[in-house]
């Protein structure tokens, strides 16, 4: 049984990562021990236990064939989940010509620091412990890559920690983004108007004012 991030990563490297490996020198590759941790790490801060679902989704969906279990690619220093067969077919594609593939959850900074995208929001949004609801009046303002402040928020989940992964949502349950808590639910409630409850992350207004450098 899988009881920590280390153990996850090590259980989900591909033994394809041998350095004689065709795979390990493509420009699209499996991820390595060290970067397999770095992002199930970014991950668990949202997602917590629910990590499992990410990694082995037929676990909860017995229509799930095994086979197309989602794999774990880096390719141009951003992460992709990719369906098994999807990969397959991806193999055709000169690597100079392949843009994206499948959902691209985060990219490696220089530092290799790995650092979760708005493409990963829909995973994120699915298998989130704790999430923050904002007001139609705040969800212009976080649209624009500002912070959630006390007079936005709508709700929050209870018991949400402090410097906690959080799902951004609108009243109506559409995801908007996502953040980190700057306060825990406790401390909100004490909060002036204008302090911040979520430190914004990524927000989907980044697929227009980024749309040149997003993917």
């Amino acid at each position: 049984m899988v009881t920590s991030v280390d153990q996850a990563a090590q259980a989900f490297l591909p033994c394809s990562l041998a350095p004689n490996c065709t795979l390990y020198h493509l420009e699209m590759r499996p991820l390595t021990e060290d970067e397999t941790k770095a992002v199930f790490e970014k991950l668990a801060n949202y997602v917590g236990k629910n990590l499992v679902h990410i990694i082995n989704p037929a676990a909860a969906n017995d229509e799930m064939d095994d086979d197309d279990a989602p794999l774990f690619r880096l390719h141009k220093d951003r992460v992709y989940l990719v369906p098994a067969s999807m990969n397959a077919l991806a193999t055709s594609v000169a690597r100079p010509n392949l843009i994206s593939l499948g959902t691209c959850l985060g990219k490696f900074g220089r530092g290799g620091k790995f650092k979760l995208g708005i493409g990963s929001l829909d995973v994120l949004a699915r298998w989130a412990r704790y999430k923050v609801w904002i007001k139609p009046n705040g969800e212009l303002p976080f649209l624009y890559g500002n912070h959630v402040v006390k007079a936005h928020l709508g709700r929050i989940t209870e018991d949400t920690p402090e410097h906690q992964g959080v799902v951004v949502l609108s009243m109506s349950d559409v995801p908007l983004g996502f953040g980190v808590t700057a306060r825990s639910t406790v401390d909100t409630r004490k909060l002036d108007p204008t302090g911040i409850v979520v430190f914004h992350q990524a927000d989907v207004g980044e697929y227009l004012r980024d749309e040149e450098t997003l993917f």
